[in-house]
């Protein structure tokens, strides 16, 4: 299998713009196909993601969501082996291009994990933690970091006054919350969000909702999640995958209420998953 590239990129061309614009494509998923050594885990697939809007990737466990997630930031690269075939472009640019360096790409595309996994350290150290690998020493820099990113991520009233104290410390969903404040504090373009409610309570979950739907006027998001009230909840756009494919990507208005598919039906029906 080969990476179709299109004109090499400047890794300066990859670095975050300001949130301003229209709303065009952000990410185009094109003929994608990927694969874990010999075993093929996505098909041909092909997938408009919208700037400043929340996409849903839904369907039953194994069904390829969370690896066509992972592959928006190169995530993939990480288990030996793997391929692809097709092109994933984000505002027109091969995220494979051979001179796009993978680091910039994910300062871009922000990743937010199923189970929260702060650092064992302050709330303070956790949000500025890719600031201080980047060598940024400015207090005053990194003080309205802080502040910007746990506003953003609606932690900060509850934490302002407790930033020196251990991550550790904080609730299922705070600390979620924070992972989401760490994950924007680059000021990342676009959002990954691999369930990210599946570890809590009802509670915590709805505060999680209710900040995606915040977000998405700053962010474009991606979220994979086993829960299809939350899908039609939080997102604009649902794709439902079935064994690797996307079967069908529409409004999530039509997919759960008018799909064209019946293989989309039956499963938003619960007849299988």
């Amino acid at each position: 299998m080969h990476s179709v590239t299109t004109s090499p990129i400047p890794d300066a061309d990859m670095t975050p713009p300001d949130h301003t614009g229209g709303d065009g494509t952000c990410i185009n998923v094109s003929d994608y196909s990927f694969f874990y050594g010999s075993s093929q885990a996505l098909f041909d697939n092909n997938l408009d993601v919208p700037e400043r809007q929340v996409t849903a990737l839904i369907g039953p466990s194994g069904c390829g969501k969370s690896t066509l997630l992972r592959n928006f930031n190169r995530m993939n690269d990480l288990v030996d082996g793997v391929h692809h075939s097709g092109d994933i472009t984000i505002d027109g640019r091969s995220i494979y291009s051979p001179d796009l360096e993978v680091i910039s790409l994910r300062k871009r595309v922000g990743m937010v994990f199923q189970k929260s996994n702060p650092f064992p350290k302050s709330i303070y150290e956790n949000v500025i933690y890719s600031l201080r690998i980047q060598g940024v020493k400015s207090r005053g820099e990194l003080d309205a970091t802080v502040e910007r990113s746990l506003r953003a991520a609606a932690l900060w009233d509850e934490v302002k006054d407790r930033l020196k104290d251990s991550a550790l410390g904080l609730s299922g969903g705070q600390m979620q919350r924070l992972c989401i404040a760490r994950a924007i504090a680059n000021e990342p373009e676009i959002l990954l969000m691999d369930e990210p409610c599946s570890a809590l309570d009802p509670i915590a979950t709805a505060k999680i909702e209710e900040l995606i739907t915040t977000l998405k006027k700053d962010y474009t998001i991606v979220i994979v999640t086993h829960n299809m009230q939350q899908a039609s909840r939080c997102s604009d756009r649902t794709a439902f995958l079935y064994l690797g494919r996307i079967v069908e990507a529409d409004t999530t208005e039509t997919i759960f209420n008018n799909p064209k598919e019946k293989q989309t039906e039956d499963y938003i029906s619960g007849r299988f998953g």
